[in-house]
């Protein structure tokens, strides 16, 4: 379709959750899921809750007494306390006691752990409640509700900093939403905006602070397309100002160390390159490396701590600050280290991939070995393999796969992808995908434009007007499966739903069943859907005529055709989500099943896009996999 015409939407009406035909709509397709999966479910829920019962940190911080770490455990979520020795201490909050359906999304001690402050929601929404306690007591000594992060505090511990995130009323100056602003608040008391006054919709901002130098640095970002970095005094917001003007590139923030700021810029080849840019002058620390990107850096005891993707999985280089390289820590299989935390003396960094669920270890010295204080092996004995395939303009498409190493092959493969926004989908723990191996199948992970994995070149490749590259990425790798034989079951959620939903729609013949998860798939409405405007610098404007064009063209609810054979196909949402209107998802069904597709629909009443409790999260993931081996008669 791209005439540029939008056809009448006789689903509109299933948009408005608040209309109880909707509601009764959305229970005749669950129970019409129910009737066909059967008693399928109930043998396959054991195998795959006791993968969504091992523990899963989430994050960690060094304060005074030892470590705090975010964690979920099998029923709930947890902050608890270690010591450096590695061993438990006590728990500080269990996610239990305020609700059964709340989840702890982020956790912000204060520099000595005295204080604390943590974010949850209620089912997995976006929207929640900052909670600050003293940790000791436990005693709660404030509250701010909305969607609030990013908390940063000052000395003393009595004042903090945080970004609200205004996603459906103006900000206090009088801009539309999505955008963000900086607020200051002593403990109890008001809040006072200080930063972020005049930047425009779809501005966001991200605090880091160095408190070794006692200053703060501030990303603002546009969207995904561009940002700028400002900085200054911690305690005197009134002099921050603008460190470096990124332009039309992406720069990020590194550390102020020596009075000096220092950033990556993803200019040139997007690959990311380190400079310190003082006094409006500018110098080059570490160049761009010759293929790989630079994910994110520290300054660590005098050295530069950065963190690389070789082929989609992290490693770490360590450079002194003349740019030169002193070490690096290449780690034995395939993984992801997706934060470095520094506080004084210490730095903590995980690492994960796909039969780990988390190695945490502590560096005090970088020129150190790193010691691990926690750890979490699966007894699964597979193998990672890295592979290609080629994409319909030439590109070479990375992917991982993953195969038990003796059980007996089933010519089955899950394809996980997403290629949008800059994300990278590097090797991690998927609690999805082990029952699977288990029955001898195999996983497969793919890197496709419009993620990060290769650079700023590599994200805009699959963005705006470039979309359909990241839909023929992942039509190469399910190509080359088929023609070894295997039968695809496409996996994707969010912008990876809208991924799999374009596939079906192009190009059914190459899936064999197809599970998408709370879904991106009216590309002509997405912007008025709640914080949709913000993805309009990914995805391009459907109020702009020559954007409107090609998004029409591949938006998955506006090209289904009754004369194509489509795969069995699962469409799975949550009403919690706040991100991602479910309304997308129950449109697709909808047209689907007008044109006799089998296509069914499941949604989760205490789910949203941020998740859900474990037990919720383990029987969900189970309807997918029985979905897929009821499809493809697999026997267990």
């Amino acid at each position: 379709m791209s005439s540029g015409r939008v056809p009448e939407d006789k689903y509109l009406w299933l948009e408005n959750l608040n209309d109880p035909r909707v509601l009764e709509w959305v229970k005749e397709r669950n129970k019409k899921l129910r009737e066909f999966l059967g008693d399928l479910p109930g043998k396959l829920y054991p195998r795959v809750l006791k993968y969504y019962e091992i523990p899963y940190v989430l994050t960690a911080y060094p304060v005074r007494e030892g470590f705090i770490v975010l964690k979920k455990n099998p029923r709930s979520y947890s902050i608890e306390l270690y010591g450096y020795d590695g061993k438990f201490i006590e728990t500080i909050v269990d996610s239990k006691n305020i609700s059964r359906d709340a989840i702890i999304h982020a956790i912000y001690p204060s520099e000595t752990g005295r204080i604390l402050a943590y974010y949850y929601s209620i089912g997995g929404q976006d929207v929640g409640e900052l909670v600050v306690i003293e940790t000791n007591t436990k005693k709660t000594i404030d509250k701010v509700e909305g969607s609030v992060s990013n908390i940063v505090w000052l000395k003393g511990e009595e004042e903090y900093y945080y970004t609200r995130f205004y996603r459906n009323e103006k900000t206090p100056d009088g801009v539309e939403p999505p955008a963000e602003r900086i607020f200051h608040r002593r403990i109890g008391g008001g809040e006072e905006l200080v930063f972020g006054e005049g930047f425009n919709t779809n501005y966001m901002m991200y605090m880091h602070p160095t408190y070794s130098e006692e200053a703060l640095m501030i990303t603002v970002h546009y969207g995904w397309a561009k940002s700028k970095i400002y900085g200054g005094p911690l305690r005197y917001p009134e002099k921050w100002e603008l460190v470096f003007d990124g332009g039309d590139y992406i720069v990020e923030s590194v550390d102020y160390y020596g009075g000096k700021p220092y950033i990556i810029y993803y200019d040139g080849n997007g690959l990311g390159r380190i400079l310190e840019a003082s006094n409006n002058k500018v110098r080059e620390i570490v160049g761009e490396d010759e293929r790989y990107p630079l994910e994110n850096a520290r300054i660590f005891k005098g050295m530069i701590i950065s963190s690389y993707l070789v082929e989609a999985s992290n490693r770490l280089r360590i450079y002194d600050l003349e740019g030169r390289l002193v070490r690096e820590i290449v780690f034995d299989k395939p993984g992801s280290v997706n934060w470095l935390v520094i506080r004084g003396d210490k730095l903590l960094y995980k690492y994960e991939s796909f039969d780990t669920p988390y190695t945490l270890r502590l560096l005090e010295n970088p020129l150190g070995e790193p010691k691990t204080l926690l750890e979490h092996r699966i007894p699964l004995d597979i193998e990672v393999r890295d592979e290609w395939a080629t994409s319909s303009d030439g590109t070479r498409i990375h992917f991982f796969t993953v195969k038990p190493r003796k059980e007996e092959e089933k010519k089955i493969v899950l394809v996980r992808g997403y290629g949008g926004f800059g994300v990278s989908l590097k090797p991690r723990f998927i609690p999805m995908i082990y029952p699977l191996l288990e029955d001898g199948g195999l996983f497969v992970q793919a890197n496709l434009r419009g993620g990060g994995e290769y650079g700023e070149k590599w994200h805009h490749a699959g963005m705006k007007e470039n979309k359909q590259n990241v839909f023929e990425d992942y039509k190469a790798v399910l190509r080359l499966l088929k023609e070894k034989g295997y039968k695809t079951i496409a996996w994707g959620a969010s912008n990876g739903g809208l991924l799999v939903a374009a596939t079906i729609t192009q190009s059914p013949e190459l899936v064999d069943v197809a599970l998408i998860g709370y879904p991106v798939i009216d590309m002509m409405r997405f912007h008025k859907l709640y914080i949709g405007r913000l993805w309009t610098t990914e995805y391009g404007d459907p109020d702009n005529p020559r954007d409107r064009e090609y998004l029409l063209k591949y938006s998955p609810y506006h090209n289904i055709d009754p004369s194509k054979k489509y795969p069995p196909t699962l469409v799975y949402t949550g009403l919690h989500d706040d991100r991602v209107h479910p309304g997308h998802a129950f449109k697709f069904a909808a047209r689907l099943e007008e044109i006799g597709a089998p296509v069914y629909l499941r949604v989760e009443e205490q789910s949203g896009h941020s998740g859900a409790n474990p037990e919720i999260k383990a029987r969900e993931t189970t309807d997918l996999i029985a979905f897929a081996y009821k499809n493809l008669g697999v026997k267990i």
